[in-house]
């Protein structure tokens, strides 16, 4: 006798939505986006969203991405996140959310990606706090369907929502980032938008 085939229910579209912009997010916070994914970006739908800062946040991506060189936003990404030495504007969460000087928060960090059954990839030289990473363990908590949504929310409030403010304010502020600045402040709406959601749980 056959078993039979066990199938994941479909997420609620809600829920897809939250997973592809914390996918995004990882994406153009982990390299430049290219030529191919500006296209996408400059081609998207505007979106539909009962935050109005959202939707006019991904508004200004969309422009922003229809007027942008590859080259151009390449060596922005090189020259603020990178840069000889020390990076103008860092994309290391723990520099951001450190509380205590004796604290270690990449073994932290480690520990509880262990508890999620993750690890950083040997190929990857990038440590976890990185916020490309932490946006990408999001995805992939809301995309399992097995992760509570309290889980979500420790894991958000304690890796990624102090770095908000800081690291968004910082890329908005900074003249090195002109073509980063949409895409900072819709990580801010979202991100906003995530910790209300959050605060009814």
């Amino acid at each position: 006798m056959s078993t039979p085939l066990q199938f994941a229910p479909t997420p609620p579209p809600e829920e897809v939505a939250r997973a592809n912009f914390y996918g995004l997010l990882a994406r153009l916070f982990y390299a430049p986006p290219d030529t191919a994914l500006l296209r996408t970006l400059a081609a998207a739908e505007e979106l539909e969203a009962e935050d109005e800062g959202l939707a006019l946040a991904w508004r200004d991506v969309s422009k922003a991405a229809a007027d942008a060189d590859p080259a151009a936003v390449r060596e922005e990404y090189e020259a603020a996140f990178i840069g000889v030495g020390k990076a103008p504007i860092t994309l290391y969460t723990s520099a951001y959310s450190m509380r205590y000087t004796n604290e270690v928060p990449l073994a932290q960090l480690r520990e509880q990606l262990s508890r999620f059954g993750l690890a950083r990839r040997s190929e990857s030289s990038e440590p976890e706090d990185h916020i490309a990473a932490l946006f990408d363990v999001m995805r992939h908590l809301i995309a399992e369907q097995k992760r509570a949504l309290e889980e979500q929310k420790q894991f958000f409030e304690r890796w990624i929502w102090p770095a908000a403010h800081p690291l968004c304010d910082a890329i908005t502020k900074s003249e090195l980032t002109p073509h980063y600045r949409p895409i900072a402040k819709f990580a801010r709406a979202f991100l906003e938008l995530e910790h209300s959601a959050f605060e009814m749980l």
